[in-house]
């Protein structure tokens, strides 16, 4: 049992938070591609993102894990995004530290998406058992190329979006 309710139950409802921010955020990340900052779903994305890794912790371990530094990291980050958008409006160097923050903390949760579906998914499994297996590799280096790019993008036009 955590928190009142069984592991699975628990473990179902941090998945579904964890892809509502993962869906957000990639709508918040095409938002600031094209110079927009989108305020409901950006309100969304940090909330769920924030959640996603505060429950992160609810799940029994006996000694600091992997997944416990990200998640540290994951709610520094958030920290910035959220400090950076809500206390300073975006105003000078906080639209940069926002963009990247939040691509950061987007990046993290997509990161262990693709941990997680090279664990639990049957084929991908067989590809890269260990996780260590040039297929794993070439999925994550994607990912954080595609990411690398999306902030790039993102800060050249962080002028457009608005204070």
């Amino acid at each position: 049992m955590i928190f009142g309710m069984s592991e699975g139950l628990y473990t179902a409802l941090h998945v579904i938070v964890a892809l509502v921010g993962i869906g957000t955020g990639v709508v918040v990340a095409l938002g600031l591609i094209k110079g927009k900052i989108l305020n409901g779903w950006t309100g969304a994305f940090l909330v769920t993102t924030i959640l996603t890794s505060v429950s992160g912790f609810g799940f029994p371990a006996h000694q600091l894990l992997p997944s416990h530094i990200l998640g540290i990291l994951s709610l520094a980050s958030l920290t910035v995004a959220v400090v950076g958008r809500y206390r300073f409006q975006l105003r000078n160097g906080w639209r940069t530290a926002y963009i990247v923050s939040a691509l950061v903390a987007l990046y993290f949760n997509v990161f262990v998406a693709v941990v997680q579906a090279f664990l639990k998914t049957p084929a991908l499994h067989a590809l890269a058992p260990t996780q260590k297996e040039p297929p794993f590799a070439a999925a994550q280096l994607a990912v954080l190329l595609t990411f690398v790019a999306i902030g790039f993008v993102s800060v050249r036009r962080r002028r457009a979006l608005p204070a």
